[in-house]
């Protein structure tokens, strides 16, 4: 995390290679995040344009930071949830905020598409995904995909350590009960390579 301090400061300092490394180590994280919580990709490109323009015109008052991508999804998630909220763009918005659960949503073309192009290892993943509860999915997404702690997980899904844990450990139980021993590998493998 050193690495994140000192680019965090060259960006504070107004350096353009760090701005431009800060944005394209972390856009595409940010866009398959922003898939999870809503399907409107123009909103999703725009909240984080919006984000990095916001970070860019007050990067003189920023805090210093430890994790640069714990920091930019945590704001972004709020950016997004308060911009869905506002525009009701997306249905019962209340019930998905107030969850905290990530959902995943398809248009009839993007499920015949997709199904069409299912490979047996997607299959596996898939099968895993459909194992677990969103909460579950989206505590594997922050554990194993960003990388964070638990401290860090509990922040942003608002529970206690112990519980994170023990979520964390029943969702890897349940991908163990419903996918062999070789699936189960595989998925945890891969995981991170697969939208959820």
């Amino acid at each position: 995390m050193k690495m994140d301090k000192n680019i965090w400061g060259e960006f504070k300092k107004g350096n353009s290679e760090a701005t431009s490394h800060i944005y394209n180590r972390h856009v595409q994280i940010l866009y398959r995040y922003g898939k999870k919580i809503t399907s409107d990709s123009e909103l999703i490109k725009d909240t984080i344009q919006e984000l990095f323009l916001d970070l860019i015109r007050t990067r003189h008052n920023l805090s210093e930071l430890d994790n640069i991508q714990f920091y930019l999804i945590k704001a972004f998630r709020r950016r997004i949830l308060a911009e869905l909220k506002k525009n009701t763009l997306v249905e019962k918005i209340e019930d998905r905020t107030s969850s905290s659960e990530l959902t995943i949503t398809y248009s009839y073309e993007e499920e015949l598409i997709r199904k069409e192009h299912l490979t047996h290892r997607e299959k596996i993943v898939q099968k895993g995904l459909k194992a677990l509860t969103p909460k579950q999915r989206e505590i594997l997404f922050y554990r194993f995909t960003c990388n964070f702690d638990y401290s860090q997980i509990c922040e942003l899904m608002s529970l206690k350590y112990d519980s994170a844990r023990k979520m964390t450990f029943r969702a890897l139980q349940s991908l163990k009960q419903c996918l062999s021993k070789t699936d189960f590998n595989f998925f945890v493998i891969h995981f991170q390579l697969f939208e959820i």
